[in-house]
């Protein structure tokens, strides 16, 4: 196994044929196969919801696995959609309920809401990514992690979008090397600490997005090491794959890890 930030660079820097591989496994191609030719004959989210085997794929698609048993929750969020701005969809702090809301949008379209690219292929896309995310944690949380939030940066648009998701903040707080205990403190605290650390701007960025990843997964592999050996960490680091940490990131990381 690689280390943390070795295994995230190999992936990262060809995204297109990790994904590739993902979505030629056996598992993959068949539910996608499935899932792409019945998708378009439903016409009502009582149908749609009705096939577990597309409907669990639609939520695993939108890294949704957690809230499948919850049917009755998930038929408020169809049923009231996006365009209301008090909807049920829209006064959930979890973005991942509006866009699961939007790309299956029942309420605006009706019969005709499974005809669109995002909810035919675009669905199978994000499916495919989900399933290269899901896999790499298996082995490796850290690297799902960081693949996650790489995949989400484009979309922050403030501070609060960081604490609303458990996952995006994990990554913050390791990055910016703040204490988990931060947490407890009152949100708006919460925010000005990580908006007084990070320029969200940045994360638009890929350069800067790709340097505070690059953080993320060093500092994670210190205190969640691999299985490779501590000599063969530092050479693929160091003098391997990737290129390496320059003098200016290692002295960060180092800071960082301090509390400096």
């Amino acid at each position: 196994m690689f280390s943390t930030p070795v295994g995230y660079r190999l992936i990262a820097s060809d995204i297109s044929a990790a994904l590739d591989r993902t979505a030629a496994k056996p598992e993959v191609t068949r539910e996608s196969e499935y899932y792409l030719s019945k998708i378009g004959d439903f016409d009502s989210i009582e149908q749609f919801m009705a096939d577990d085997r597309i409907y669990q794929f639609a939520m695993r698609a939108h890294g949704l696995d957690d809230m499948i048993y919850a049917k009755a929750f998930m038929r408020k969020v169809l049923s009231e959609g996006i365009d209301a701005t008090g909807s049920f969809a829209n006064s959930l702090a979890d973005a991942r309920f509006r866009d699961f809301a939007e790309t299956f949008n029942f309420a605006r379209y009706g019969s005709t809401a499974t005809t669109f690219t995002r909810t035919q292929r675009g669905t199978v896309d994000n499916y495919v990514r989900q399933a290269l995310e899901v896999e790499q944690g298996d082995d490796n949380e850290g690297i799902r992690l960081a693949l996650y939030f790489e995949r989400k940066a484009p979309a922050i648009s403030s501070a609060y979008s960081l604490l609303a998701d458990r996952a995006l903040l994990k990554v913050t707080q390791v990055a910016l090397g703040m204490a988990e205990s931060t947490g407890a403190l009152d949100i708006d605290r919460q925010a000005e600490l990580i908006a007084d650390k990070l320029d969200l701007a940045d994360l638009k960025d890929p350069e800067k997005l790709d340097k505070l990843l690059t953080r993320f997964t060093a500092l994670w592999e210190i205190d969640n090491p691999s299985s490779v050996t501590a000599q063969s960490s530092t050479d693929l680091l160091f003098g391997g794959i990737g290129g390496g940490f320059d003098a200016d990131l290692l002295t960060s990381i180092q800071n960082y890890k301090a509390g400096r």
